[in-house]
């Protein structure tokens, strides 16, 4: 962890669904709760760089309090493995292409983001680009920002 907090990057595939869902979900819950950290999202793919969110995840969010209206997709940079401390991935595909993106010199731990609400029953974010489940995404978010949030504040 760095001193003004965790640095933590939440990964989709273009980072317009479930990585700035998690982003605003984790900068609001971990606000509540206190807990000062950056937080960010990107996608292993950049075809949708500079764009806003998917409007459906964008309405989808604004009906339970979360503004993903300033939020700009981007593509993972070499940078963000030794600038966070956590990269967190929506699927066992990011994941994987995470780690082989990954150089050397990376200082960030690569993992799933649903190993942060064991009890889902889930293990991926299932991408609602695809599914049309906005709600799902939001629900999956919650949990698993809930228990990062409540791993990082026992860990202070």
């Amino acid at each position: 962890m760095s001193l003004t907090g965790p640095r933590i990057l939440f990964v989709c595939l273009g980072n317009i669904c479930r990585s700035p869902t998690a982003e605003a979900v984790f900068r609001k819950l971990a606000a509540e709760a206190g807990l000062a950290a950056l937080a960010d999202s990107a996608g292993t793919g950049g075809w949708h760089a500079g764009e806003p969110p998917h409007p459906p995840m964008i309405r989808a969010a604004a009906s339970r309090g979360y503004d993903l209206t300033p939020l700009r997709a981007r593509q993972v940079t070499q940078a963000d493995f030794t600038g966070f401390d956590v990269i967190l991935a929506m699927d066992g595909r990011n994941l994987t292409d995470l780690r082989r993106l990954a150089p050397a010199t990376a200082t960030a731990r690569t993992e799933l983001f649903l190993s942060h609400a064991p009890g889902c029953g889930l293990t991926e974010v299932p991408d609602p680009w695809y599914t049309e489940d906005f709600d799902q995404t939001l629900d999956l978010a919650e949990a698993a920002c809930h228990g990062l949030i409540a791993h990082l504040l026992a860990a202070r």
